[in-house]
């Protein structure tokens, strides 16, 4: 669509401050400054709000957990990029990928739960970063059952007896 300016001189048919083909960069972005947007931030993002969707038990695999456990009781240890488990990201200059390992709580669809989370994860890293989220990728690494982690640990010394 082109339009004409008062001097018939065509108009271009993307707003200034847009880009044509979808939500972009404000225009002044290249003239004035550029903006990088870490890893880091994208990682954040994207954990958080596959994190606010119910039905998410939490991020990360077995492994991934336990070491996250780890690392936050170690002074300094609980920063950086490396540390949200669950989610790796690849960030270009104007598009995302993101690849989420979450365990699911038991009784919640799987597939409902995978679309709610790929949305808004979506939804949150675009609206706050600019950056066309290309794909979500989510694997399902375990169903958190009732109960599990809800136990309170043994007493410790000798189990004590079941018959008098």
């Amino acid at each position: 669509m082109t339009t004409s300016t008062p001097g018939g001189i065509p108009a271009p048919a993307t707003p200034v401050g847009e880009v044509a083909g979808g939500p972009g960069r404000i225009a002044e972005d290249s003239v004035l400054g550029r903006t990088t947007i870490a890893a880091s931030v994208v990682q954040k993002i994207a954990g958080i709000a596959a994190r606010e969707i119910s039905g998410v038990y939490s991020m990360g695999g077995g492994v991934s957990r336990a070491f996250g456990a780890i690392r936050e009781r170690v002074p300094g240890g609980g920063t950086g990029a490396s540390n949200i488990a669950g989610v790796q990201v690849e960030v270009g200059e104007k598009q995302a990928a993101l690849d989420l390992d979450v365990v699911v709580e038991y009784g919640v669809s799987i597939v409902d739960l995978a679309r709610a989370v790929r949305r808004n994860v979506i939804t949150a890293v675009e609206r706050m970063t600019g950056l066309e989220v290309i794909e979500v990728n989510i694997t399902v690494t375990d169903i958190h059952l009732p109960g599990e982690d809800d136990e309170a640990p043994a007493p410790a010394g000798p189990a004590p007896s079941r018959v008098e």
